[in-house]
């Protein structure tokens, strides 16, 4: 292992492409820590450690604590993942999209810039959805040393604040699309999953500080931590396990003559993934989930939607069966957008392939959809036992950090697509990759 990290810096391509990239991941949390003009960051931050559980705080977890501290990057690169799940989404529904999809490089490259245009559209509109929330957010009870005074988070509330708002939050989000597109271009791994990687695993040092603080103040015993920490080595290696898992379908290609050359006649196979939707369905569970509290931020008189919020407050045994419920079923109905047995089916038979004791057509698709279908099901449930999982020891084992859910399963995915295109460059220049043991393939 040790050794295939001193290879990476004998290959000087490779070397160039690390440097880069991390490079511009510093950049970007540099300009997490911008403050917007016109906010008291001080009478925020006491509002967010008060409304934590809400949507805002989903939004925080994925630009690594930027929203909290109102800064420049607020919106991360949010409006860019929501535009571009809603391109992915209007595929199937719209011809036009489809015919793209199916143009190769050309049609991607619009489909690309379809997904910039709704990107600055989106950023436009949450910048202003910021600015009015900010404003109405009105003043927040801040301690400043003995005594308690009201401050406000916008002190000058007008349209100035509005449009200088809403300018600097495009204008930020537009600036980490182009680094998230440097990276995929010139540095190593998908530029946009290590931003919101990098702003994901920006909070653990935080959370290590704070449990070594709890042990010192007698709140978590060392045997306790000790626990912890075997648990959180055994549910990244599950997740690991998740994350790479899937069913492996053979395919067969009969042999073809063409002139004087004989064609085809190889095997291959199908890999089912479990979890083909990835992290979207707690994305979307969590977004409908936290709806209630969010909405009860803003109703603070209405004892019907404070009785309701407390129903759904994350840990409640009815947040949790709600929360899983619809897990489950957005894992399946994410499964089945993205990927269309008809047309895994149709393609394998074009090219004269089979799979061994099926029927090629209608039965293949019927065979590959009741197998999807099966592995789907350990996936989600398995998918929603993650995202519980942080709920679970925050309320009951009182453990002083978020760990778990839709950033677990960010970070090691991520970790593990780039560790992937890492071992490529080595092996294909001969070295030991991260995943392979035993002497070098070729001379150095």
């Amino acid at each position: 292992m040790f050794s295939s990290f001193r290879d990476i810096f004998k290959i000087p391509e490779l070397k160039r492409k690390i440097i880069i990239t991390l490079l511009i991941l510093v950049v970007y949390r540099l300009g997490a820590h911008i403050p917007l003009p016109g906010i008291n960051g001080m009478a925020l931050a006491t509002y967010f450690e008060q409304h934590s559980g809400t949507l805002f705080g989903l939004v925080d977890l994925f630009v690594g604590g930027a929203f909290k501290r109102a800064t420049i990057f607020a919106l991360g690169i949010m409006p860019y993942i929501s535009a571009s799940i809603i391109i992915q989404l209007l595929t199937p529904i719209l011809p036009y999209l489809q015919k793209l999809q199916k143009e190769g490089e050309e049609g991607r490259k619009k489909i690309t810039q379809f997904t910039r245009y709704g990107t600055v559209l989106l950023a436009s509109v949450q910048g202003l959805g910021v600015a009015s929330f900010l404003i109405g957010l009105g003043t927040v009870a801040v301690t400043q040393g003995d005594v308690q005074v009201e401050l406000p988070i916008v002190p000058y509330p007008n349209i100035g604040f509005r449009l200088l708002t809403i300018l600097t939050l495009t204008a930020a989000t537009i600036f980490i699309m182009w680094l998230g597109e440097q990276i995929t271009e010139h540095g190593i791994g998908n530029g946009i999953s290590l931003i919101i990687f990098i702003g994901i695993i920006a909070r653990f040092p935080g959370g290590v500080l704070k449990s070594i603080f709890m042990v010192k103040e007698g709140v978590l015993s060392i045997f306790a931590l000790l626990i912890l920490g075997v648990l959180f080595v055994a549910v990244i290696a599950a997740v690991v396990m998740l994350t790479q898992g899937q069913r492996k379908i053979p395919v067969q290609y009969a042999q073809k003559v063409v002139g004087r050359k004989i064609l085809g006649g190889r095997s291959t196979h199908i890999p089912l993934r479990v979890n083909t939707a990835g992290v979207i369905p707690i994305i979307f569970a969590q977004s409908i989930i936290m709806f209630p509290q969010t909405l009860a931020t803003f109703l603070p008189n209405s004892e019907i939607m404070q009785n309701i919020a407390s129903m759904f407050s994350p840990g409640a045994w009815l947040y949790s069966i709600v929360y899983g419920t619809m897990i489950v079923f957005f894992a399946y109905f994410y499964t089945a957008i993205v990927f269309n047995p008809v047309d895994l089916a149709d393609n394998i038979k074009r090219n004269g392939g089979f799979i061994p004791g099926i029927r090629p057509g209608k039965r293949t698709a019927e065979f590959i959809d009741k197998a999807l279908t099966r592995i789907t099901l350990p996936g989600a449930i398995f998918l929603a036992l993650i995202a519980l999982l942080p709920y679970w020891l925050i309320r009951g084992v009182n453990v002083p950090f978020y760990f778990g859910g839709t950033g677990l399963l960010i970070v090691v995915g991520v970790a593990l697509d780039t560790l992937q295109q890492i071992e490529s460059h080595l092996l294909m220049r001969h070295y030991e990759g991260f995943m392979k043991k035993g002497k070098l393939r070729g001379r150095r």
